[in-house]
């Protein structure tokens, strides 16, 4: 039986884990639609920068951004000048770092499907007159829709199951910092077996459901 501090913990999760998504969306759209367009010198070493959470060890990426929003850290600085405070053991501040460690779970998904659409398409489209926004609009966007499902979905789960850097920035604060996989921690630190396991195992269960549902309604849906 799941207690009111597993089902707030669950709770806070699935709100990291859709506003991280939707702000990826968001702000990785136009950078993956860059990489997988512009001929530009800077194209690999931003390649690389969005793709270092995937070797960065999450402990290392935790540490600097604790240490950047810290009260002498240039983003602590700039925070406090403005009226907002420290983002440290805070929710935006656990979405920040949340969104920096998911990042090439979305970005990288959406430049392959921009990438694999080609430069027919959008030749066709510009011989019609289509200006830039209308071409990405009418015919990247529908072209490349599997490839927003494949990003949506390791995005989300991505959030879903960190742990090095939520409990680096974000501490073990309730109803504010504490998400799943702490609170699992919490549990087995105090020997609550029988709680760990009805936490991780619903959320392997709901894991593996949401991806069958995924990858079963479209069987060609192939991930980066």
């Amino acid at each position: 039986m799941l207690s009111a501090a597993d089902l707030g913990a669950l709770w806070l999760t699935l709100k990291l884990a859709t506003t991280v998504t939707l702000l990826l969306f968001m702000l990785g759209t136009p950078v993956a639609w860059w990489l997988a367009r512009s001929r530009s010198r800077w194209r690999h070493p931003v390649s690389a920068l969005v793709a270092l959470p995937l070797v960065l060890p999450p402990t290392v990426l935790g540490f600097y951004l604790l240490v950047a929003f810290g009260p002498h850290g240039p983003i602590g600085v700039l925070t406090q000048s403005l009226g907002i405070g420290l983002l440290s053991f805070t929710f935006p501040g656990l979405v920040i770092a949340s969104m920096l460690y998911s990042m090439p779970f979305v970005i990288q998904p959406l430049r392959n499907a921009f990438e694999a659409i080609g430069e027919r398409p959008l030749e066709v489209a510009a011989t019609l007159r289509a200006g830039p926004l209308d071409r990405f609009f009418s015919v990247a966007l529908p072209l490349s829709r599997r490839g927003f499902v494949t990003a949506g979905v390791l995005g989300f789960a991505h959030t879903v199951g960190e742990f090095g850097v939520v409990l680096m920035i974000g501490g073990n604060i309730p109803q504010s910092t504490r998400v799943v996989s702490v609170q699992i921690f919490d549990h087995v630190e105090a020997l609550q077996y029988g709680q760990a396991h009805a936490l991780a195992g619903g959320l392997m269960v709901f894991s593996f459901l949401v991806l069958l549902a995924v990858y079963g309604s479209q069987p060609r849906l192939r991930s980066f």
